[in-house]
């Protein structure tokens, strides 16, 4: 007999991302800022066995996410993303139901560190509104080079406030010379056991020198001052950026899926 889908209490949710809080990090960060809504199910004793967060984007965990497979039909969603176990069982169940993917990219890495690197002496710091004019074009490059679209075209107005939202939540980095972004990246997700990090850029004259490996060592060294993990996920085609990866300590500890709608 299939279980019932639920809503969940955020105490239900919490408990439940304390089990895997890597994989889980996005979960927990909306449920705690009370954004978004989700489905569930539970066992008898009340404790999740599988969640899925229904956004813009469809974050499913657990085991027997294919119950979500209705909800998910009817979302609206731009994106399925999560763990890539959870993400191939609901898109099997709900496939027939949605749009045929723009992009299909299994098996993506998820890299995580919990030792300090080296540090890497740059000049990384938080960004302030007076980088907003800089940081908005790169995030849009970066955002167009990760999943093929361009949010300037799209909606340039709520592209812009996101960005300067990211500032205002101290959830954006860069190191910036002369004009030229040599690192940056902002913070998709934060809790209290991981930080996960998304966007990682460098403009193309900075690219190849190095700059990035020695920023993002900093960045990692301020980010595990505040929280026990470091985390992120990369496409499984992008050899340099885990090469990057990889030369700072970060280990592959699971893999994503994402099916972009």
């Amino acid at each position: 007999m299939r279980s019932r889908v639920i809503e969940p209490t955020t105490e239900q949710i919490l408990r439940f991302c304390a089990a895997a809080p890597v994989e889980r990090v996005f979960l927990e960060d909306v449920a705690r800022r009370r954004q978004g809504r989700f489905a569930a199910l539970a066992d008898k004793e009340g404790e999740l066995t599988a969640l899925c967060h229904l956004g813009s984007n469809l974050v499913p965990s657990g085991v027997g996410c294919d119950a979500f497979a209705s909800l998910a039909a009817k979302s609206g969603a731009r994106m399925l993303i999560g763990e890539a176990g959870a993400v191939t069982e609901l898109w099997e169940a709900a496939r027939k139901k949605l749009p045929r993917p723009r992009l299909d990219r299994p098996g993506q890495p998820v890299y995580a560190i919990s030792e300090p690197p080296p540090a890497g002496d740059t000049g990384i710091r938080p960004a302030s509104p007076a980088d907003l004019d800089v940081l908005v074009p790169a995030c849009a490059a970066a955002h167009l080079e990760e999943i093929a679209v361009d949010p300037l075209r799209r909606d340039p107005s709520g592209f812009r406030w996101r960005t300067r939202s990211q500032i205002d939540e101290g959830r954006s980095w860069l190191w910036i010379e002369s004009g030229v972004i040599r690192f940056k990246a902002e913070v998709s997700a934060w809790t209290s056991e991981a930080v996960q990090l998304q966007q990682v850029w460098t403009d193309l004259p900075a690219r190849g020198q190095g700059y990035a490996g020695r920023a993002l060592r900093d960045l990692i060294r301020l980010l595990l001052e505040r929280t026990p993990t470091v985390c992120l996920f990369v496409r499984a085609e992008n050899a340099v950026a885990i090469g990057l990866y990889e030369s700072v300590g970060m280990k592959h500890v699971l893999d994503y899926r994402s099916v972009l709608l």
